[in-house]
């Protein structure tokens, strides 16, 4: 008998989820590319457990019981396609390479092609929780070719998170090919929104309404015990009024230079987004907002010669104000997680015919994944770092409407829009008339009034384009396909009834 499960890659990721698999009855054999990193493990948190590590990629690979099912924990780009390389050459048919990293999915889908003649599978499985989540129970976004999920099931759902409310494993099958990588990828995107979304909630309190660090605290305190409980509030009730521990005797987080960094994977939602046509306004002002602050010397230099608004100094209701801004925070945290949901349903329109992908402007088409949108919400609920307690009611929106067109029409994402818009508003304007930039909330906003109306500017666009480049034009009151002479005055049908016709 061998080991049961492989891991590959010994940073902290690799060897917290190791010990995971470990601990939860599966004897794990570990390969690092440096030996002293295997010794150092074995010697440590390892010691006296089930563990066994390979000096070499041949060694390590013979350890495992058949079919192999071989965790890769390793930086992303590659230095995952090297280690693939090194393995492959002692792997079999029906052996599972999981990629446990932060991928690309389009690297997924390739690597799945580039092993398809071998026989071995490949697995895109995206990964949340950072390393406490690795070590006690992250949520797990496993997809790949399903008959070998079964063979990676039993050991997933153990190491997996368990739900508070009914003690349910954060995994499920996501769909065929590249589908663990997107949905993981999406899961981040809806991270930055609701990071970005927080951010302004503070901004708005501290430097319009005046509030303390230590009223902060007490008010991220008091929504964690409301519909906005979630991990990233949590966090923010423990960074908000952490002392600097130079004792000067300021929050850190005062003196935390405001640069955000970012490791792409918002970028990757973006850009996937476009290429799917599906707007997700949150996502894309929170990725906007952390690139304008790598701008800094730019943005001091400017603050001594662009002015603001000049607005007299706030002397409002803070309790107020305080109740506006958690439901403007609440209203576009539903639109940000609105728009996560939608990339996850377009995933699921079939693949374009050729390799020619999508033209802009053609039809919709997808990667035919086959996500189940309320599974997802599902597994979101503990381990991950968008966990929050209303994922509970994006489960049950998407278990009654699998075919649900957008969360902002489910009754009750939709009542408390309703209910709370005016504040929502309120907030927005006041950032306006005090010069507080809130992008992720006024994109939310929008988004929210643009899908709401049944009429947008829109015709006027068409009509410049069928102007300037003969893109043509359908009307509201009879059918058919148009194109306007503009400069002559004549109009001219190009298709009617499906019945294409000459200019």
């Amino acid at each position: 008998m061998g080991q049961a499960f492989g891991v590959v890659g010994l940073e902290v990721m690799g060897r917290n989820i190791a010990q995971n698999i470990e601990r939860n009855g599966f004897p794990v054999a570990v390969f690092n590319r440096t030996w002293a990193k295997s010794e150092d493990f074995l010697n440590g948190p390892a010691k006296g457990k089930n563990f066994k590590a390979g000096k070499t990629p041949e060694e390590f690979v013979k350890m495992i019981d058949r079919p192999r099912r071989i965790l890769l924990m390793v930086k992303a780009g590659y230095p995952t396609d090297s280690t693939i390389q090194s393995l492959k050459p002692y792997l079999e048919p029906g052996d599972i390479l999981i990629d446990g990293g932060n991928a690309l999915y389009t690297d997924t889908e390739r690597r799945i092609k580039e092993l398809e003649g071998t026989g071995i599978k490949f697995f895109g499985m995206g990964v949340s929780g950072g390393e406490e989540g690795a070590l006690w129970g992250p949520s797990i976004m496993p997809g790949g070719d399903m008959e070998a999920y079964k063979h990676l099931e039993p050991v997933l759902t153990k190491i997996a998170a368990k739900a508070p409310s009914d003690g349910a494993p954060c995994v499920t099958y996501c769909g065929s090919g590249s589908a663990g990588h997107f949905v993981k990828m999406v899961h981040n995107g809806i991270e930055y929104g609701d990071m970005q979304l927080i951010a302004e909630a503070y901004d708005i309190l501290k430097n319009v309404a005046g509030l303390t660090n230590e009223q902060l605290l007490h008010v991220f305190e008091d929504w964690n015990k409301s519909e906005l409980r979630s991990f990233l509030i949590e966090i923010t009730t423990k960074v908000i009024n952490f002392p600097d521990p130079d004792g000067s005797g300021k929050p850190l987080v005062e003196l935390i230079v405001d640069k955000v960094g970012m490791k792409g994977t918002g970028t990757w939602t973006i850009k996937a987004a476009l290429d799917s046509q599906v707007p997700v306004p949150t996502m894309a002002a929170a990725v906007d907002a952390r690139e304008i602050s790598m701008l800094q010397d730019q943005r001091k230099a400017a603050e001594k010669i662009l002015p603001g608004p000049g607005a007299p100094k706030w002397s409002g209701d803070q309790k107020a104000l305080i109740e506006d801004v958690k439901y403007a925070l609440y209203c576009s945290k539903i639109c940000s997680y609105a728009q996560g949901m939608a990339m996850l349903s377009a995933s699921n329109l079939p693949k374009p015919d050729t390799d020619k992908g999508q033209e802009l402007g053609g039809g919709k088409f997808g990667h035919g994944y086959g996500i189940k949108l309320d599974q997802i919400a599902q597994i979101w609920r503990a381990g991950c770092i968008i966990r929050a307690d209303f994922l509970e009611d994006i489960t049950q929106a998407f278990k009654a409407d699998p075919k649900l067109p957008n969360l902002l029409t489910a009754g009750k994402f939709k009542d408390a829009i309703v209910k709370n818009q005016a504040a929502w508003r309120r907030v927005v304007s006041l950032g306006i008339q005090h010069g507080i930039a809130t992008p992720a909330f006024s994109a939310s906003l929008a988004y929210y009034d643009s899908y709401r109306r049944g009429r947008l500017p829109g015709n006027l666009i068409q009509a410049q384009r069928d102007f300037f480049g003969g893109h043509t034009y359908v009307r509201v009151d009879k059918p058919g396909v148009f194109h306007m002479e503009w400069k002559q005055g004549g109009s001219q049908i190009l298709q009617e009834e499906g019945k294409a016709r000459t200019k």
